[in-house]
């Protein structure tokens, strides 16, 4: 309260008029800054590039699940399906950096699309990484009749027959496709690739026999256990934890041809670092619970959390390598 005596001149009240109405708006102002300083205290989105019930979708629903639980506010799944993920990925280079919008996407949205895409988007340079949050790995999976038992039986086959041996795909550029060429420059092989709409369409064609061998993104799995097809190895240098049997590249000697499919999540730039920090705590505690755990394996994938460092070094390997076979093999989308 302001005390004026009757000896006070007109200016000075003026000035602790002034200076009591600064006070007044500073004190009224303290409640909203306080409060906009804690996070989260509205509805936080996650932008997932493809449509519900796919791989990218479902690891996003269960992180949004955990994540309701322990950040007290609802998490919210927001499908933008388009153009490989760079729908959803211009939509949060769009939102404001306020911690409330961030993507989830395969890491292809920023190692791949560059450079097969025409887009404005840029995510390595119009979005921060925050996070990896899990890993797929593929599976060389052929036709029962391929007379091969792994992958080197596989290259030494293809050497000997140029051509004549194909492999089906989920379609142009896409991981499998991706790994399919991969293989084909590290070993030196002439193999036909197949595009198809779709992993499972791919995969029938295989168990049919009207294709040779596809590199499969886990859902051969019940029909590798059943024998309708034949699992040659793992298209990793990593043992997989769901055939752990299965030899790998490393073992077989064949070298720069392991590709595995990642996801992680990413803010729009200048989201304040705390934020980031809090949400990649929270996301690390979660990729431990069994329930996650279980849902990660349900789709043939496993978390595999690494903090910002990690994934950025992790991207930056992953977009060296695509860029050089995206244009060594002459790969495009058409």
């Amino acid at each position: 309260m302001i005390r004026v005596s009757h000896s006070t001149t007109p200016a000075t009240v003026r000035r602790l008029m002034t200076i009591g109405a600064a006070v007044a708006l500073v004190a009224a102002a303290l409640p909203a800054a306080a409060q906009t300083t804690v996070w989260p205290n509205k509805p936080v989105r996650l932008v997932v590039g493809f449509a519900a019930g796919g791989g990218t979708d479902v690891m996003a629903r269960a992180l949004a699940h955990s994540l309701t639980e322990t950040l007290g506010q609802a998490v919210i799944v927001e499908n933008k399906p388009g153009a490989s993920g760079n729908l959803s990925a211009s939509e949060v280079t769009r939102a404001a950096p306020d911690g409330y919008t961030f993507l989830v996407a395969p890491t292809s949205v920023e190692t791949a699309n560059p450079y097969l895409f025409k887009s404005t988007v840029l995510p390595s340079r119009d979005l921060t990484p925050v996070m990896a949050i899990g890993r797929m790995q593929m599976y060389v999976v052929a036709r029962p009749t391929l007379p091969v038992k792994d992958v080197k039986e596989l290259v030494a086959l293809a050497k000997a027959q140029p051509g004549k041996l194909n492999y089906a795909s989920s379609g142009p550029a896409t991981p499998p496709h991706l790994a399919g060429e991969l293989f084909k420059q590290s070993t030196g092989t002439f193999i036909t690739h197949i595009p198809y709409r779709g992993s499972s369409p791919a995969l029938q064609d295989v168990m049919g026999g009207q294709a040779d061998f596809v590199f499969d993104p886990g859902i051969a799995f019940p029909h590798i256990k059943s024998g309708k097809v034949k699992l040659l190895g793992v298209a990793s240098d990593r043992k997989s934890p769901f055939f752990p049997d299965a030899p790998t590249y490393a073992d077989l000697g064949i070298k720069n041809a392991s590709m595995d499919i990642w996801f992680g999540v990413w803010a729009p730039n200048k989201v304040p670092a705390e934020i980031v920090e809090r949400l990649s705590r929270e996301i690390t505690k979660a990729l431990a619970t069994p329930a996650i755990k279980q849902r990660f394996n349900n789709l043939g994938a496993e978390p595999a959390p690494l903090e910002t460092v990690a994934f950025k070094k992790l991207l930056a390997d992953e977009g060296k390598t695509l860029s050089a076979l995206i244009k060594d093999r002459k790969i495009s989308v058409d």
